[in-house]
This record gives structure tokens, sequence and C-alpha cells, in this order.
């Protein structure tokens, strides 16, 4: 069911269905998200089912504001540093989880994930959810797992078909996931990449960001393999993509390239969707290009790897693990 997210009554309609413990999608300013209420575990695995995604690959907790989060976890400095410095906004903390509070939305981890997305209606949302006794909507992005993120309330009914309940805000504004930081430890350590560079985490954080190890907390989108679209995608460099397309020839091609140069004299069928010059704008626009390359049947997607540099991690990231499947 396809609600128009700015009618009133449908806030109110899609938080009734959360208290009920029913599945809503929903817009964030990065991706859509595929909702349940945080402290039902029946709810909560429900979206697990629905999306097959393993039961021990944890969920976001989305809440309203910084006071919705001491329902799950008490915040330590460091996170308090992060959450005063971008929320509402793409970050996600993982903090240490209070004992008994959304075991299953959590992975059985000690630790959970919470943000507080910067998007009027989320917001509006998880605001209609609490005053109907709901603390927090855990919520992934709204597609099957592993594939490629939903930034339209469209690629999520292509996902689950119409029975599902779908607030429709318009596309997502950034259009990749979060990033996510480690804050259960010592030192903050960057879990996942998104559009906030590691600049202005570190210095909103204090110090510098460490990578993940094998000691470092499960979380959502950090597999080697994710965001995959049905079509292969190999990422090259850009002499690399320059003599694969020379060596083409003629011969039609089932075949796809998005990069920020225009080929020319490729084979014939050759798709090209031209990389923006801009990583904001290209984490605006990647999921939806790859949706619309597997719309039209291509079998292969060659992709000219981002330039180099720290505000293109998000989206380099992204592509590495779409390349991986």
């Amino acid at each position: 069911m396809l609600l128009d997210a700015h009618d009133a009554a449908a806030i109110g309609t899609a938080a009734d269905e959360l208290a009920a413990g029913e599945l809503v999608a929903f817009p964030t300013e990065t991706v859509y998200g595929l909702g349940a209420r945080a402290d039902d575990d029946a709810a909560v695995a429900r979206i697990f089912a629905r999306k097959g995604r393993p039961s021990g690959h944890p969920l976001i907790v989305h809440v309203a504001d910084r006071a919705g989060a001491e329902v799950f976890a008490e915040l330590p400095a460091l996170a308090e540093r992060l959450v005063a410095a971008f929320w509402p906004g793409p970050l996600t903390v993982v903090v240490r989880r209070r004992d008994g509070v959304a075991e299953v939305a959590a992975a059985g981890q000690a630790t959970i994930g919470l943000r507080s997305p910067a998007h009027a209606i989320a917001h509006s949302l998880l605001v209609a959810a609490r005053e109907r006794g709901v603390p927090g909507v855990a919520a992934p992005s709204a597609n099957r797992f592993g594939r490629v993120s939903p930034t339209t309330a469209a690629h999520v009914v292509d996902e689950f078909g119409p029975e599902l309940v779908v607030l429709d805000g318009g596309p997502a504004r950034l259009g990749i996931e979060s990033a996510i930081v480690d804050c259960s430890g010592e030192r903050p350590v960057l879990l996942r990449p998104g559009v906030l560079t590691r600049e202005r985490i570190e210095a909103a954080a204090g110090q510098p960001l460490a990578e993940p190890d094998a000691a470092s907390p499960r979380a959502p989108g950090t597999l080697a393999a994710h965001y995959a679209p049905q079509a292969t995608l190999r990422l090259m460099s850009t002499p690399m993509l320059k003599t694969a397309l020379d060596l083409l020839g003629s011969e039609p091609i089932s075949l796809a390239v998005y990069s920020r140069s225009v080929p020319s004299g490729v084979a014939t069928g050759v798709k090209h969707r031209r990389m923006p010059a801009r990583p904001e704008q290209a984490a605006h626009e990647l999921f939806s290009v790859l949706r619309e390359l597997d719309r039209e049947g291509v079998h292969l997607i060659w992709v000219e790897e981002p330039p180099p540099g720290p505000e293109w991690e998000g989206v380099r990231d992204r592509l590495v693990r779409a390349a991986a499947t």
C-alpha cells in the first residue's frame, strides 16, 4: 500500500502499523528503510525474513532524537560528541546496548547501532510512533539482502510488491547509507563510510578514526559482497576501462558503462551513463543508476573507479562491494 507521506493522515496510518507490529517502509535522507518496532522481537524477525537477511547481521535502530537513544543505550562521551555534531543526520553510532532491549535487532550483540535521520517525514513518523508506545524503529534498507538499496518508493515496491505499506516521500536526498562509527571501545572505529568524510568525523570525535578489526562489532553493509545489481559489475581503472572498450570491436554486446568520460566508437548497443564529477552527486544517483541499468536488461556494467580522495570513500566502498559478488 503506497501512502503519500506528505499527508498527515498517512503518517498516522504508518505509525499505527508499526505500533501493531507490522512492517513499514519509509524515506530517510540516505535510502528508504524497511522498519519494525525495535522493542518487538517478533516484528523485527519479520524484517529478516522479508529481506532474506541472515539473523546474525544487525540492524540500525532509528530514533526521533537524542533522548530516544536513552531507551537503548547510555551514550559514552565519544558518542555524545558525534551525536551533538551530526544528529539528526547520516551518522550511526554503535554503542553498548542496555540489557534486555532490542536483542533481535542487535543480532544478539552487546552493542547496538543508533541513528536519528535528518528527514522531516522520517522524523514525523518516529515521533508519531513514539506517541503510540514505539521507542524506536529498527530499519535496514528496504531491499532484498545484498542487493541495490532503494532510493525511491517505486524501488521498494519493485522489491516487495504493492501489499507492503510504503510511505512515499520522494527520492532520497543523499543516496547512500549512513556512516557507521563504533563508539563502544576506547577509540572510534569507522565500520562503514558514508557521505560524511573522515575529516569531519575525526574533527568532531577529537581523535583519529581507527580501522575495523576482528574484535569490531558486526555492522550493516560491511560484508565483502553487498549492494549488487542483477548484472555483473566490474570496477575498472580509467586506463583499464579505455583498453577494454577499445577491444570490444563492433559486435553488439549487452553492456553498460558508468564513467566520468564519454566513450566513443564502442560496440553497438553499449549503454553509457555519465558519472557526476562531484562525489555528493554521484552518491545521490548511484543506486538509482544501477537499478535503471538492471531494468534495461544489461548483463554487464563496467564502472570507472571514482577519483582518489576521502570525499569519494562512501561511493568507492559501495562500488567495491557491488563488484565483489
